[in-house]
């Protein structure tokens, strides 16, 4: 397809008129959010908002404030590749950092006057007959020539409901929604989950704390992670010699898009969690304890953590591992499944999100009048990751099979961001008013994608994982490097697609 670039506009805001409209509503201000903001004005388009339901950018890197939060991917890969950083700290970034970074986004492209924060989307409709999307907000109605949803997976946290936990009378905190002005020095703290904010969480706490007893069901494959500072003399290489610091993302790419290999041969992990044992072998000297701690499934079936000291953590004194599952929660402990009961004053969840049930597709209306939720019917289908039949002009960033188990999901969303691009070019080309995909495209994608999932880790590595929806179906994956994401996606392609003209203005009578 030929390039047609936009024609250049003044850009500039939208007003905050109740009823105004506008060319691109973005929902959401994390990094998808902000990336495609930043894409649009690069290129030259105004007329777009941000509605961000919080008081602040960042997402998740807004809300999860928890001890010990970082990013589990080399920050040369997790920014922006049109917004590079020579300064970060650290190899792994710590999550504030990643949060100022968000911010200082907002400030280098000047992106304030297009954010609305503070502004949740209630509902949004597509009217069939003006050929736009009508969205409901806490700040008024809005209509929006194309939507893009930029809520992300990460953004619902899910606690269990574990029986009796209405009366424990001890603080109860989830990861994302970590209170900072509690201090757990000297508590009895039972922390939920072996996730990756719970990895991070352990070691970061485990020296203050009394007492912690980490509730696990089911145990994580832990690779180390080899974090070290960024001296002075390699951030300064990288501000002075740009050269040098996209060589190494460059190959960091590589390296990482090379572990796809293992996900899609499971064979190829089992080999590698031998290695991965030595090391767990040479951390944890206590067989009892080790032997807790190794799974009993492929690596890669679950999310795969990287940490240098969550299992050193898990040997200190003060630190209990609890395998027997939870029966019920009392006043002041908790009980669990071969009678003990286990003092606490402290309940910490890192219990993972509602990744596979996006809740603004609940109030997302479609051409017929049902929403995105009810079309997928608890298990998300999308063309590309990015579409939907029958949701005309809605593009979904980090929407189903999007999602990574070995490198940076910011390779993704820029693929997306640029399908996102070329499909307002294509529009602006032709005079038209909206796309969608054509129902036989994203049929096959889908097919094609389940049948490739069907034989990888996520799938036969005996596990359950978040991955998994509701009907037992891998919709959050995508089984392949995220170069060839990019290979297929970027590119918007209008055979794929059914285009919808635009409403004709009616004639003028005659007198």
């Amino acid at each position: 397809m030929t390039r047609v670039r936009l024609p250049p506009q003044e850009v500039s805001p939208v007003s905050s008129h109740p009823q105004q409209h506008v060319r691109v509503a973005i929902v959401g201000a994390g990094f998808a959010g902000l990336g495609m903001a930043i894409r649009l004005k690069q290129e030259g388009l105004g007329g777009f908002v941000v509605l961000e339901r919080a008081k602040d950018v960042g997402g998740v890197w807004r809300d999860n404030v928890y001890p010990g939060c970082a990013c589990d991917v080399q920050s040369l890969l997790y920014s922006f590749s049109f917004v590079p950083n020579p300064g970060w700290s650290r190899a792994y970034s710590p999550g504030w950092e990643i949060q100022e970074y968000l911010r200082d986004c907002v400030r280098r492209f000047q992106l304030e006057p297009f954010l609305r924060l503070g502004h949740s989307v209630l509902r949004a409709a597509w009217d069939v007959t003006a050929r736009r999307w009508v969205l409901e907000t806490s700040h008024g109605t809005l209509t929006a020539d194309v939507l893009v949803s930029a809520v992300g997976t990460l953004s619902e946290p899910v606690i269990p409901p574990l029986p009796g936990l209405e009366r424990f009378r001890g603080k109860v905190m989830h990861s994302a929604r970590w209170d900072t002005g509690y201090p757990v020095a000297g508590r009895r703290v039972g922390v939920v989950g072996t996730g990756a904010s719970a990895v991070q969480i352990v070691p970061a706490i485990q020296p203050e704390v009394g007492r912690l007893v980490l509730f696990q069901r089911t145990p994580a494959w832990v690779l180390p992670r080899w974090d070290k500072p960024n001296s002075a003399l390699r951030k300064a290489l990288y501000r002075r010699v740009p050269g040098v610091r996209w060589l190494l993302r460059g190959a960091l790419r590589i390296l990482r898009d090379s572990l796809a290999l293992g996900f899609q041969h499971p064979w190829i992990f089992r080999l590698a969690q031998r290695w991965v044992l030595r090391h767990m072998l040479k951390t944890v000297e206590d067989p009892a304890l080790r032997d807790r701690l190794t799974p009993r499934y492929t690596m890669g079936c679950k999310r795969i953590v990287v940490s240098d000291d969550y299992l050193p953590a898990l040997t200190r004194p003060n630190v209990e591992v609890v395998t027997a599952p939870i029966r019920e929660v009392l006043e002041d402990a908790v009980v669990t499944g071969d009678g003990a009961v286990h003092p606490v004053d402290t309940l910490v969840f890192g219990t993972g999100f509602q990744a596979t049930d996006m809740p603004l597709a609940h109030h997302l209306q479609g051409r017929d009048g049902r929403t995105l939720a009810q079309v997928w019917a608890g298990s998300p289908r999308a063309f590309l990751g990015t579409t939907v039949s029958g949701f005309p002009n809605l593009f979904l960033l980090q929407g189903p099979h999007t999602t990574l188990g070995h490198t940076s999901v910011l390779l993704m969303m820029e693929a997306q961001v640029e399908h996102v691009l070329g499909a307002l070019r294509y529009l602006e080309a032709r005079g038209a008013a909206a796309v969608e995909p054509a129902p036989g495209a994203q049929d096959a994608f889908v097919r094609e994608l389940d049948a490739r999932l069907s034989r990888t880790v996520w799938n036969q590595g005996g596990c359950r994982s978040w991955y998994m929806d509701a009907t037992g179906r891998n919709s959050a994956l995508w089984p392949g490097s995220s170069t060839a994401f990019r290979h297929r996606v970027e590119h918007f392609e209008p055979s794929d697609y059914v285009t919808l003209p635009r409403v004709a203005a009616p004639r003028a009578l005659r007198p």
